[in-house]
């Protein structure tokens, strides 16, 4: 038995946020790059912890009908930054194949929004890729 004991971290413990003027860039982003896909990063404030305060674009990320490509090595040293964002040029806002190891390999909480990029054409997923609630603040 050891004497450290591993602090068990549920998935459900952070109720994640997202300020509206925020989500507003996105679903305008993901507009202006139709029919492509439209990719970014999720910043949250360095006070609150679990409120999504902007989007990072890097610079050289690809955007093509089915497909945004993250340069994540022009990633910044920034420890604020959460996860990912991206749009799907079509009805459908569940993660793909592509999009669940991105998921698994980078970020806490990921969001996908849809055609026709609507306050109700968004949802946000773990790095499981299972969904998980965001309140718009």
């Amino acid at each position: 038995m050891s004497i450290f004991k591993k602090k068990k971290i549920s998935e459900n413990q952070v109720q994640w946020k997202i300020k509206r003027g925020t989500l507003d860039f996105i679903l305008e982003s993901a507009k202006s790059t139709y029919p492509n896909e439209f990719g970014g990063l999720l910043r949250i404030d360095s006070d609150e912890k679990d409120t999504i305060l902007e989007i990072i674009i890097l610079p050289g990320t690809i955007s093509g009908d089915s497909h945004a490509i993250f340069k994540l090595h022009m990633l910044p040293i920034d420890f604020s930054i959460v996860g990912t964002v991206h749009s799907h040029p079509s009805f459908s806002f569940h993660p793909s194949d592509a999009d669940l190891l991105l998921f698994r390999r980078f970020g806490k909480v990921h969001i996908v929004v849809a055609y026709p990029f609507t306050y109700n054409s968004w949802k946000s997923y773990n790095h499981f890729g299972i969904e998980i609630n965001m309140e718009v603040v």
